[in-house]
């Protein structure tokens, strides 16, 4: 039977400044650190050990993962960084305060952009300094790859590659491995190994620092899930 731990990160900078953050590098609070080292506490305590990490190549979801590992003493499990597996692009929104935005586009707008299935916010031009391409762990990616906004849909198809080429393969291998990963790509994986609908995977709320429990059975059909 194999045990897949999905792990949101701790509350980031951005979080509590209440701004879309999406694929900015924004680093973990103060609580965000504390609620990583709980997670970590929280998975040693249930006997799990996690043989392979999988994690974005954003800071927030890299540090999560390193603190909950320094507590569970198991810095030296391998880790894997994907960029498939950062947080849902959210174009220009990115960086604004979230409050701010309602103010001025409405509420209604904001919240379509939020929930909706498949409705992109606004993109970035090619020339704003957000745009991924101008970062360098992303120069072997093509334009066609980097994206300039997504909605919760093109997000999901984004992380599916991720989960059937690296992740479902190693919880195969290894039995047990951890995903520090966002709100919104971890929602993808939840909707693949849960088989949630469209409308079930934009109700799912995923607590930041809340280690999530998917056992499987052999084929990696999930038979039970629960927080730790």
């Amino acid at each position: 039977m194999g045990k897949i731990i999905l792990l949101r990160h701790g509350e980031s900078q951005w979080n509590l400044e209440n701004r879309f953050t999406g694929w900015t590098d924004v680093d973990l609070s103060d609580r965000g650190r504390m609620e990583a080292a709980e997670a970590g506490r929280k998975i040693a305590a249930a006997g799990l050990e996690p043989a392979y990490f999988f994690t974005s190549y954003l800071r927030r979801a890299i540090h999560t993962l390193q603190i909950a590992a320094a507590e569970m003493d198991r810095d030296w499990v391998p880790v894997v960084k994907d960029w498939h597996l950062n947080e849902r692009h959210y174009g220009a929104l990115q960086g604004l305060n979230k409050a701010d935005t309602a103010a001025r586009y409405g509420d209604e707008q904001v919240h379509i952009w939020r929930r909706s299935y498949d409705v992109e916010p606004p993109a970035l031009e090619k020339n704003d300094s957000r745009n991924p391409a101008n970062e360098a762990r992303y120069a072997t990616l093509t334009d066609d790859e980097l994206p300039l906004t997504e909605s919760l849909k093109t997000t999901i198809e984004r992380v599916r590659p991720c989960w059937e080429e690296l992740i479902a393969p190693a919880v195969r291998l290894y039995g047990t491995v951890l995903v520090a990963a966002h709100g919104n790509s971890l929602r993808a994986l939840a909707m693949m190994l849960l088989h949630l609908s469209p409308e079930e995977v934009m109700k799912l709320e995923i607590p930041t620092g809340s280690p999530w429990l998917m056992e499987t059975d052999a084929h990696l059909n999930v038979v039970k899930n629960y927080y730790l």
